[in-house]
């Protein structure tokens, strides 16, 4: 034992002297990690996630650390150097990785450098034990010297000031590794963070470059991840639908490309071809079976002495299921848990007149009935970017008489898809000119007009106490080729720093208490909604298709995200054509087509942006709007919960969706409607899986008598329903 030990001491004075054993000491304070007696998840982490814990380990021959919870772990090698070893789904018992690497690269004037790394695995298709102890640090790389484990920080702060789903921040355990270069970057560290969660089965990492030297450095491009992963198929030749990819959602809080959603936005997630993974099953070798997590542009980034870079971060989730709803509700409670504001969720109107007496009548119709806020909508006449004494007087008096009845208000700006002037607009690389980008014309964000327009912004929020802005065409991360602009210096700069001045934007706002519909997915920087995914001439149809096609919204865009992150639409007063036939003015004339819009968002979660000068025009009309308020009130919590889609609106049956949550005392809250012209009575099936419940349920219709009834084996009851003409029903679950 002795001699091993000896050994053990001579290793690490060769492999990095002192250093290597401040790392062998601090290694040895970590608890040792049992591999083999926790392999297998034993809970569903869905329904009890409060029974994983985020903890720091070491392997029992003290090489290695271990990031681990109950669902997820990943293995780090220190000895020789830095390297991911393993990266466990203990949900499945899978080991998810095939091969060794290096957990990145950065270039820094010119040259690649590695971050950490080991060489030397011969075979790329599996990894033994035996092979990792000879493997040698690769060359050119930074070098481990040393580590601290700390609680994961806040990533964003956001100020809680309205309702909320989950007010809790998302907290884990970080471990940050500082690794040092070699040669030209001796006077370069970097300090490597890679964190893991309580109660989801997420692992983040991100990483700062700091230059303690007395000369400027420049970083040009990075890689913040590259793991080969094995692959989940064997195909010979080049699948005409593409390669299936590992079984694992991969995110970053890096965004920008003018969309709704995380898929269409991604820049950042890149499956690649190994081609030392000689012995695939696929002839050309071209099977993408390598994670690597880069920005396509840049970042292109002075460091001067004494400063740093931090990067942007990366989210990593591996899936248990192939099953769609199931994968859905990995990637909800991934939004719910780590961009919790997104569940504030307040009723709101999208008022379309700045009339102050219209303005008045809309803060007591909302007061009335229940709303929380109003936001003044495009094309009412409000202008952002006015601070004139004048302009921000006369917009506190409304601000000021909307806090009095307890109504927050809100504005609008549009940024993209304008055009200011040549000088300021982002220059394509092609022509050297303006124009080209995402919406044909944008201002750059790192021109001179584009601090200007943040700061007036933010100037007329504070000054007018408003706090809400729905901030329209965000930046889309157009790509700009000037070298005339203030605050970027060329193209490669440009995304990065356009990116950044707009989530800085977004992330202060968040701090102050600023609630942000934004019609792109910055939903992981501080914005609180984005849109659902509609198409605006839809809501230009006549009233009994928008109906339908409403509802096949909130059915198919309640996959991946939470209801609290996204917004639909209702038309009060005519949008994008359609006439009377499309609108709901007058009121009092449409009080089905009204209620059913409220009836159908409300029942779904989402709220819609409800455009009109006014929320009732009669009696009946307000009694209706206080009614379907005071319900979803009543509901809010379970109605803001996950979904299990029952049946796709298709204009022939019934359609359904069920809210659960193992949390709350109502367990569930199914949403079940009839497009026919005639009463139907069915057997609905509803799958109770989710609410927690095992044996049994107490089920009842409305606000009528509850019935006890017994889960069969897949923990479902079916029900026989009565579903009114072109009506619907509700029923609640509970213990």
């Amino acid at each position: 034992m002795q001699r091993r030990f000896l050994i053990l001491i001579v290793i690490l004075l060769v492999s990095g002297g002192a250093e290597a054993l401040t790392l062998k000491e601090k290694i040895d304070l970590l608890p040792v990690f049992d591999e083999l007696a926790s392999t297998k998840t034993p809970f569903d982490w869905i329904l009890t996630p409060e029974k994983s814990f985020a903890g720091v380990y070491r392997s029992s021959d003290g090489k290695s650390i271990i990031l681990a919870n109950g669902m997820v772990w990943r293995s780090f090698r220190v000895f020789p150097n830095l390297a991911t070893t393993d990266y466990v789904n203990r949900m499945t018992g899978e080991r998810m990785l095939r091969a060794v690497g290096t957990e990145g690269s950065v270039v820094i004037d010119g040259k690649n450098y590695e971050i950490g790394g080991l060489q030397g695995q011969e075979e790329r298709g599996y990894l033994l034990e035996d092979w990792i102890e000879k493997m040698t640090s690769v060359d050119s790389c930074f070098r481990v010297t040393d580590f601290d484990v700390q609680p994961i920080p806040q990533r964003i702060s956001w100020k809680r000031t309205r309702w909320a789903l989950n007010t809790e921040d998302a907290k884990g355990k970080e471990i940050i590794f500082t690794l040092r270069g070699m040669g030209e970057v001796s006077d370069v560290i970097i300090r490597l963070h890679v964190g893991i969660f309580d109660n989801i089965p997420v692992i983040q990492k991100n990483f700062e470059v700091i230059n303690q030297g007395s000369r400027t450095v420049n970083l040009d491009a990075f890689k913040l991840e590259r793991l080969a992963f094995f692959e989940p198929e064997s195909q010979s030749g080049m699948p005409k639908d593409g390669f299936r990819l590992p079984n694992i959602h991969i995110e970053s809080d890096y965004q920008c490309c003018g969309s709704f959603t995380e898929r269409e936005t991604d820049i950042t997630e890149h499956w690649i071809k190994d081609p030392k993974y000689t012995s695939q099953r696929n002839y050309g070798l071209n099977t993408p079976c390598i994670l690597e997590v880069a920005p396509n542009v840049g970042p292109d980034q002075s460091i001067f002495s004494g400063e740093s870079f931090r990067s942007f971060t990366v989210f990593e989730m591996p899936f248990d299921s192939y099953d769609r709803e199931r994968k859905g509700l990995f990637t909800r409670h991934f939004r719910t848990v780590l961009a919790p504001w997104t569940t504030q969720n307040p009723i709101f109107l999208h008022l379309t007149s700045i009339d102050p007496a219209t303005v008045r009548r809309a803060v007591d119709q909302c007061a009335d009935v229940g709303y929380e806020m109003i936001i003044i909508s495009f094309g009412s006449g409000l202008n952002m970017e006015d601070i004139s004494d004048e302009n921000i007087r006369r917009y506190k008096e409304l601000v000021d008489y909307a806090h009095s009845k307890g109504i927050e208000m809100g504005c609008y700006s549009l940024l993209a898809s304008r055009s200011v002037s040549p000088e300021v607009d982002v220059i394509s690389s092609q022509t050297g000119k303006p124009g080209g980008a995402t919406f044909g014309s944008c201002p750059c964000l790192c021109s001179d007009w584009g601090e200007e327009y943040f700061q007036k912004l933010t100037t007329f929020l504070e000054r007018t106490g408003m706090s809400c802005l729905e901030h329209d065409g965000s930046y889309p991360g157009d790509l700009c080729a000037s070298t005339s602009h203030s605050h970027h210096k060329g193209l490669k700069d440009s995304q990065w720093n356009q990116f950044y001045r707009i989530a800085d934007f977004y992330h202060h706002l968040s701090s102050q208490g600023v609630y942000m519909n934004v019609p792109d997915f910055y939903v992981m920087n501080g914005s609180t909604k984005t849109s659902i995914g509609y198409r605006e001439v839809n809501w230009s149809l006549p009233r009994d298709r928008q109906l339908i096609h409403s509802r096949q919204l909130l059915y198919d865009c309640t996959w991946e995200n939470p209801v609290g992150s996204m917004w639909s639409f209702t038309p009060l007063v005519q949008y994008h054509g359609g006439g009377a036939a499309a609108t709901l003015e007058p009121l009092n004339e449409h009080l089905y087509e009204y209620r059913t819009h409220m009836v159908q968002n409300y029942g779904t979660g989402i709220q819609a942006c409800y455009r009109g000068p006014r929320l009732y025009d009669t009696e009946e009309t307000r009694q209706m709007v206080k009614e379907v308020i005071g319900w979803y009130k009543k509901y809010r919590r379970i109605l803001n919960s996950d979904i299990i889609h029952l049946r796709k609106p298709d204009a022939r049956d019934w359609d359904g969706l069920l809210h659960v949550n193992p949390q709350e005392k109502e367990r569930g809250l199914a949403m079940l409607y009839n497009p026919l012209n005639e009463d139907i009575i069915r057997n609905i099936t509803l799958p109770l899986y989710y609410t927690g419940l095992t044996k049994k349920a107490r089920i009842r219709e409305k606000e009528g008598k509850a019935k006890t009834y017994r889960l069969d084996d897949s923990k479902s009851v079916c029900l026989k329903v009565r579903i009114p003409a072109r009506g619907y029903t509700w029923f609640v679950v509970e213990e």
